[in-house]
């Protein structure tokens, strides 16, 4: 296409100078408009500027036209799920909406480490006020869910505390709405409850920051179906589960399924119980099993159920002591005789049991009750009681903590009568304290469902309100100054990269103290007293590579030669950035240590940045006293 310019002349045919139309943008048609104006460099600000230039461009970028749907489109691709195609829409006002919304929950996630930041983790808390607060906004919840996300997926080492309290929150919105979906579950009739709709509602709840759905695991169960038919095939061709979906009533139509899927699962594709690592909880997580092909006896025994099921055989759970398992009716259908059944051990490679082979599994006789089919409902109760059970047997660090509280959540929704879980829930939550509010409520449950529970209730409801005054009238945070006469000792900061040099642990110090501030007993089960300065020395806290927080001894500690990131979950807690050699601490953490950055970046610049300058010459210095590496340029 021709573009003319006002004022320059072009040759006529016969050579003369002709002056050309004058044209100018707003001439073009408004297809063309449209289009120049979808340019992906220009944003939502450029297009209010140009819709404000003149009538024509104001109609061209109308709420409800292409512009401002592009402009949508561009910014949030992950809610056009929300909107049917060809939907008639005012773009315009969606985006100012959004727009809204996201400066809201963008400032709202900012105040929470102000409001939130303690030495103790106290996640519970923050995330019940933080929902509520999400709640009050009155915006679909998709719109808070993405705005999370955005925030999430920015770059990768800055807003390290805006990304760590959008993280918490966003795990308990997607919690609140699967516990939801467990309850409408729950509310439908037993036949029409499928033990694996339930199972990755579980995995679901445990794992909300994952991408488990129904779609993806329905998807990973049609494959292995088409394997066993494909086994099917070669064994007997006119088998009637290849030419349509029925349950199969032949006795021995239904032995040549059970031999094909136990084929196909167990030695062709080698599923197996963990019987190495059995209290992993991701044996316990339907597409951990599926990834890992390995499980527990109920994992395994839900996977094959449900593949059995879809290919015409019904076996059925069975609430076996010890060692859940399956069973498959050998006689007419609706006998109960223990013994008209084959019991299917999933968990030990598909092998097929009497009734009395079954007691020699477990060791011990149990009577005929054992041997009965259980509903949808008793297999989630015994799956959440599992991880319930692993998250007992933690080591009581977060990890532990999360499962055992949302392995409660979970029960407590099954089984909200529960008083001995109950209990459990609002001592852990009175032990971590979190959420006293929340603990009230529950301890008020107790008391309704057990008065016998009275002085357990009354004891935690008195030391709760004590917690609820002291939120209201928090102590002001212990401030430490490097300059102060009694921390003079004190070599390292927070926010630099050490190396322990016993363990060989790389960590990052987010804390420290001029002596050891420890227990007498901690002081002797660490065998503090054999080194070389013993507890009179700067103790130093540090979050671990390997996910663990530490308190180690300054003796022990040195700068690590070539700093690097440090993998733990809490790290956002008390730093903004990480800054190629230092992690750079945030707000809270300078408020404590208000002289620690100065002196971050002082140690950083002496290890790492020192440049020995001579004429038309530079060198790097070592990087440190204590090894010989090279100084890192910048």
């Amino acid at each position: 296409m021709a573009t003319f310019i006002a004022g320059d002349g072009c040759l006529s045919r016969n050579g003369t100078t002709a002056e050309p139309p004058n044209q100018k943008l707003t001439d073009l048609p408004t297809e063309l408009l449209e289009h120049i104006l979808c340019f992906p460099v220009l944003e939502h600000v450029d297009i209010c500027n140009v819709s404000c230039c003149c009538k024509r461009l104001h109609d061209v970028c109308h709420g409800g036209g292409t512009v401002w749907g592009h402009q949508y489109k561009l910014r949030w691709p992950r809610l056009q799920r929300f909107y049917r195609q060809n939907e008639c829409c005012d773009w315009h006002k969606e985006y100012k909406t959004r727009h809204r919304v996201g400066v809201q929950i963008r400032r709202m996630v900012e105040s929470i480490s102000k409001r939130f930041f303690t030495e103790v983790p106290c996640v519970g808390q923050v995330l019940g006020d933080s929902f509520a607060e999400i709640e009050s906004l009155g915006m679909p919840e998709h719109f808070c869910e993405d705005e999370l996300l955005f925030i999430l997926n920015s770059d990768k080492r800055k807003s390290l505390t805006l990304k760590y309290y959008a993280k918490k929150i966003l795990y308990f919105l997607r919690q609140q709405n699967i516990l939801r979906s467990l309850k409408t579950f729950l509310e439908q009739p037993a036949g029409q409850q499928s033990a694996l709709e339930g199972a990755i509602l579980v995995d679901q709840y445990c794992n909300p920051l994952a991408d488990v759905t129904v779609e993806s695991i329905s998807a990973q169960l049609d494959e292995l179906t088409d394997k066993v038919k494909k086994m099917l095939r070669i064994k007997n061709p006119s088998h009637p589960t290849l030419r349509f979906a029925q349950v199969i009533e032949d006795l021995e139509l239904q032995r040549q399924l059970v031999c094909a899927l136990n084929s196909v699962l167990f030695e062709q594709l080698n599923y197996k119980g963990n019987e190495f690592d059995y209290y992993n909880p991701l044996n316990s997580y339907i597409h951990q099993v599926l990834l890992r092909r390995t499980g527990i006896p109920i994992s395994l025994s839900v996977l094959y159920m449900t593949l059995a099921r879809k290919l015409g055989v019904q076996v059925e759970p069975v609430n076996f002591p010890n060692h859940f398992l399956l069973r498959w009716c050998q006689k007419q259908r609706g006998s109960e005789d223990i013994y008209d059944f084959v019991y299917i051990d999933a968990f030990g490679k598909g092998k097929q049991m009497t009734a009395k082979e079954c007691e020699y599994l477990i060791g011990q006789q149990v009577t005929a009750d054992y041997y009965s089919a259980i509903s949808t409902t008793e297999v989630l109760l015994r799956m959440v009681g599992n991880l319930l059970n692993i998250g007992k047997r933690g080591e009581g660090n977060e990890k532990s903590y999360q499962l055992l509280r949302d392995s409660l959540d979970l029960y407590l929704t099954i089984n909200p009568d529960n008083v001995q879980y109950l209990l459990l829930q609002a001592r852990l939550y009175f032990h971590l304290g979190i959420w006293p509010e929340k603990v009230l409520d529950i301890l008020q449950h107790i008391q309704a469902l057990d008065p016998s529970q009275h002085g357990a209730v009354g004891y935690l409801v008195q030391h709760t309100l004590e917690h609820i005054q002291h939120k209201r009238h928090p102590a002001a945070p212990e401030v430490k100054r490097r300059s102060a006469a009694e921390h003079l000792e004190v070599q390292y900061s927070v926010g630099l990269i050490m190396k322990h040099k016993r363990s060989g642990y790389n960590c990052v110090i987010y804390g420290w103290d001029p002596k050891c501030t420890m227990s007498q007993e901690w002081i002797t089960t660490m065998r503090v007293h054999h080194l070389s300065n013993g507890d009179n020395q700067p103790f130093y806290n540090v979050l671990v590579q390997d996910g663990t927080c530490r308190y180690a001894a300054q003796e022990n500690l040195e700068p690590h030669s070539a700093p690097l990131e440090i993998g733990h979950p809490e790290v956002g807690r008390y730093f903004s950035e990480f800054s190629d050699t230092h992690y750079v601490a945030n707000e809270e953490l300078q408020t404590r240590y208000p002289e620690d950055i100065e002196e971050t970046l002082g140690t950083v610049q002496e290890l790492y940045h020192r440049v020995a300058t001579s004429p038309g010459n530079q060198e790097q210095a070592p990087a440190t006293d204590h090894n010989n590496h090279q100084a890192q340029a910048m």
